[in-house]
């Protein structure tokens, strides 16, 4: 399987502009600039969405660990904290609110921590990642 996306930028740096096109067309000539990455701009950012790849691909990834183990989530809601620092994401910061009925408290953090290492995002990331949750 092979995935796409399209990047394309006009401009300087910091006065420019540019838009990203996913292959599915989610992201059609989204906008982006300096000012969606670095200030409050409009538009997204590629920090914004490694941050949202890291959330789909753990939550997906957890969701078959716990098949897996004979569960089935009720809920698995993740929000994605991503830190950029000088140049560099130097952290990704997973917030997982769950509803899983069934089972224990040991056995649901395995299957995080089996998440939080396997997910192919958290493979591709090279940073600290951390993972906080609460299970209902």
């Amino acid at each position: 399987m092979k995935r796409h996306a399209i990047a394309v930028w006009n401009g300087s740096g910091k006065e420019g502009k540019g838009n990203l096109t996913t292959q599915s067309t989610v992201l059609n000539k989204t906008q982006y600039s300096f000012g969606s990455r670095f200030e409050d701009g409009i538009g997204t950012n590629p920090e914004e969405l490694i941050a949202a790849a890291h959330a789909g691909c753990f939550t997906m990834k957890l969701s078959f660990n716990l098949g897996g183990a004979g569960f089935e989530p009720t809920e698995l809601e993740t929000k994605c904290q991503v830190t950029f620092v000088d140049g560099a994401i130097t952290k990704s910061h997973l917030i997982l609110k769950a509803t899983v009925n069934g089972i224990s408290e040991g056995r649901f953090a395995e299957l995080v921590k089996d998440a939080e290492e396997n997910c192919p995002i958290s493979k591709v990331l090279n940073t600290a990642i951390s993972v906080e949750y609460t299970l209902n």
